[in-house]
């Protein structure tokens, strides 16, 4: 099952509003100059506790401030904190300001983990769009998956949860040893990966997806499949930066 993610917006917030997401919470805030909301470790003395057992996070490790009509995020913590792409924002460097909807932050914590804020900031145009009442909602395309499948997407496309510039899949070599890792006794092996993701894809290509056979991308193919796959994915918010839990979760049981 897919968390709860900002990733698939914000439907009823206020223009302007910004909320912001953690694994111990949620936080909403309506524009307001000079308002701040305080992200860090030290779960008393901040809005919203991120990484509140890593001590590798800093105690107030940033803060959101609405200035001159628009969010912007200052690090004060110790450790840089990533933006989407190739973007750092580093202690004492400048205030970003956020773009209107989704960004996730990250963290680098110990042992490798990213701790991961969601913000999502409400547009201030949806005053502009013409009224939608009565209109039928149209449903989102999000893909279902067992929770073997989605285990395994979400080691397959990492990288693309993670926000890189430029995200690949990992090798199936890769994705099957991590898997054994975390599922010592469900017999992950590389050829059940590949058949795995051959089922995925397969699955998604009769439903309307294109891209995701031989035939359509032309030689060499390389990772263009599963590059395709995990895209769509994202973009479909089938897979959400939350679900990077799921790896930290199955260690917990190892």
């Amino acid at each position: 099952m897919n968390r709860e993610s900002l990733a698939r917006g914000v439907p009823h917030a206020a223009p302007g509003a910004i909320v912001a997401r953690a694994l111990a919470g949620r936080i909403h805030a309506d524009p307001a100059e000079g308002r701040t909301v305080r992200f860090g470790r030290n779960r008393p003395h901040v809005d919203l506790c991120v990484g509140e057992t890593d001590l590798r996070v800093s105690r107030r490790h940033g803060l959101l401030t609405c200035r001159d009509g628009r969010w912007w995020v200052t690090n004060t913590g110790q450790l840089p904190i990533r933006m989407p792409g190739t973007r750092w924002l580093f202690p004492d460097e400048d205030s970003v300001p956020l773009p209107d909807g989704y960004t996730p932050l990250f963290i680098r914590g110990s042992r490798d983990r990213e701790h991961l804020l969601e913000l999502y900031v409400a547009g201030g145009t949806a005053k502009q769009l013409a009224p939608q009442h009565d209109s039928v909602t149209q449903p989102p395309t999000r893909w279902r998956f067992t929770p073997d499948e989605h285990l395994m997407l979400v080691v397959l496309g990492q990288r693309y949860l993670l926000h890189e510039a430029n995200p690949q899949p990992v090798s199936r070599q890769h994705a099957a040893q991590v898997l054994a890792e975390l599922q010592p006794d469900a017999n992950w092996s590389v050829k059940r990966v590949e058949h795995m993701v051959a089922d995925v894809r397969a699955r998604l290509s009769a439903a309307g997806v294109h891209g995701l056979l031989r035939e359509e991308v032309g030689e060499p193919v390389g990772n263009t499949l599963n590059d395709n796959l995990l895209r769509e994915l994202v973009l479909s918010t089938s897979l959400v930066p939350p679900d990077l839990a799921l790896l930290d979760d199955h260690r917990d049981d190892l």
